[in-house]
C-alpha cells in the first residue's frame, strides 16, 4: 500500500494540481510559516531592528516581502553585484557583508550616483582601501564599514568561529578605522562582527558535545560583548557610525541584549532550514521544501528520487545533506547519500513509496535552494496564490 501523505504536504500537492503547477523538482514556500517566522524574529530581537540577509533567501519578491514588515529595515548583500542589481531596482540601504575584488563593479559603483547613496562596501585591512583606489583612481567618496573578527580565541592558535576578518581587538580597528578618514574617497559609516560560533552552530541536545558548544557558545558571548563594545567606542572616537550590525538567527537574542549593537543580521530564520533544527532556544517553522518524484524501486525497501544532491556548503558532514520531511522513517543509503542525478531512500518509510510519488525535502541552509529552482510556489490558506521567481530565475548567479 502506498504512504497516505500527511498535511501540509498532501495540501501542497493537491494545490500544486490545482494550480498546474504539478512537475517536479518543485520548491514550494508556505507563506503562512514566513508569517510566523518574521514575527519570531522581531519577538527575538526585542525592539532592535533586522537587517535581512539577502544570500539566505535568494528571490527579490521574499526579500520585498519581508522588508515590508517594520521589524526589518536594510539588506546585508554578499556580492558587489548582487547589491548593484538590487539597487537599480529601487531597494536601498545595501551593506555587503564581504569583502570585494570586483573591478569592474567597483568601477560601476563610482560612476552611479545613486548606488553610491545606496551601497555600503566592507573592508578589514588597508589592503583593500589599496586595492579600491587602483581599479578607480580618482573615485568619488565611496560608504565603507569595518568588519570586527568576532571569533572566539581560547589560546595561541585555537579559534572557534568564522576565519574572517584579521581585525581582532579594538585597537587593530581603531587603527584601521583612522587610515579610513585619512583617506580621500572614503566615508566610514558603519561596523560589523559576525559571532558565527553562536549564530551557526546547533547546541541543542544531551551529548557531551552539545553541553561543550553551550558553555563555548555562552563564553564567548560575554568575551565578544566586551571586546565589541571597546572596538565600537574606539572607532567612534574618529567617526560618527550610522550603524553597528552583528549577529545572525542563530544569536539574535545575546547579540540585541549589547548596549554596542545598533542592528541585527537575520535571514535563514525565515525559511527554517535543516540546520536550525538543532537549537535549544528557538524553532522556526518550515516553511521552504523541495519536492522530487520517485522514479525507480530497485529493492522492496528502496525508493529512487530523481535528483536530490543539492548538498549545502561547509565542512563535509551528514548535516549538509537534506531533511527528508516525508515520508518519515526514511534516510539515505549510506554508500550514494544524495545523488547528482538520482538519490536512492531506504528504510521503513520508503518501502510504500511507488514510482510517481513525491518526497518532500528541506535544504540544510536557507537560500542554497533557491540556485536549485527558477520559482518558488507560493502556498498560503491551503492554495497556491502565486509564484515568484529566484534570483536564478531573474538570470542571475552572483555565487
Amino acid at each position: 500500500m502506498p504512504n497516505a501523505t500527511p498535511q501540509p504536504f498532501s495540501g501542497y500537492l493537491e494545490a500544486l494540481r490545482a494550480a498546474g503547477l504539478d512537475r517536479r523538482p518543485v520548491a514550494i514556500l508556505d507563506l503562512d510559516a514566513v508569517a510566523a517566522n518574521v514575527a519570531d524574529l522581531a519577538r527575538r530581537a526585542a525592539g532592535k531592528p533586522l537587517r535581512l540577509a539577502s544570500k539566505s533567501l535568494r528571490s527579490r519578491a521574499v526579500l520585498e516581502r519581508v522588508l515590508a514588515d517594520p521589524a526589518f529595515a536594510g539588506l546585508l548583500c554578499f556580492t558587489l553585484a548582487e547589491a548593484l542589481w538590487l539597487a537599480e531596482h529601487g531597494l536601498d540601504d545595501l551593506v555587503i557583508g564581504y569583502p570585494t575584488a570586483d573591478a569592474e563593479g567597483l568601477r560601476e559603483l563610482a560612476g552611479n550616483e545613486r548606488a553610491r547613496a545606496a551601497i555600503t562596501l566592507m573592508i578589514d585591512s588597508v589592503e583593500h582601501l589599496d586595492y579600491i583606489d587602483a581599479q578607480v583612481p580618482g573615485h568619488p567618496e565611496l560608504r565603507v564599514a569595518l568588519e570586527l573578527d568576532a571569533s572566539y580565541r581560547l589560546g595561541p592558535g585555537l579559534m572557534v568561529g568564522a576565519a574572517r576578518s584579521p581585525q581582532h581587538s579594538a585597537a587593530e580597528l581603531a587603527s584601521l578605522a583612522s587610515a579610513v578618514v585619512r583617506r580621500p574617497g572614503f566615508a566610514l559609516v558603519g561596523l560589523m562582527a559576525y559571532e558565527g560560533q553562536i549564530a551557526g552552530v546547533g547546541n541543542a541536545g544531551r551529548s557531551v558535545r552539545a553541553a561543550a558548544v553551550r558553555a563555548m557558545q555562552a563564553a564567548s558571548a560575554r568575551e565578544l560583548a566586551t571586546r565589541r563594545a571597546e572596538a565600537v567606542a574606539a572607532v567612534r572616537l574618529v567617526a560618527d557610525l550610522e550603524f553597528v550590525n552583528g549577529g545572525g538567527t542563530g544569536s539574535i537574542e545575546s547579540t540585541a541584549a549589547e548596549d554596542a549593537v545598533t542592528e541585527i543580521a537575520a535571514g535563514s530564520g525565515v525559511y527554517g532550514p535543516g540546520l536550525f533544527d538543532h537549537y535549544t532556544h528557538f524553532h522556526p517553522r518550515h516553511a521552504l521544501h523541495f519536492g522530487l518524484d520517485v522514479v525507480r524501486r530497485p529493492a522492496p525497501d528502496t525508493a529512487t528520487v530523481l535528483g536530490g544532491g543539492w548538498v549545502a556548503s561547509g565542512a563535509p558532514g551528514p548535516d549538509r545533506l537534506p531533511t527528508v520531511a516525508w515520508p518519515e522513517r526514511v534516510r539515505f543509503r549510506g554508500t550514494e547519500g544524495a545523488g547528482e542525478v538520482q538519490t536512492p531512500l531506504v528504510g521503513e518509510g520508503a518501502a510504500g513509496l511507488r514510482v510517481g510519488d513525491v518526497v518532500w525535502f528541506r535544504h540544510a541552509k536557507a537560500g542554497e535552494l533557491c540556485e536549485r529552482v527558477n520559482e518558488l510556489a507560493l502556498f498560503e490558506g491551503g492554495a497556491i496564490v502565486g509564484t515568484v521567481p529566484t534570483y536564478r530565475g531573474e538570470g542571475k548567479a552572483f555565487l
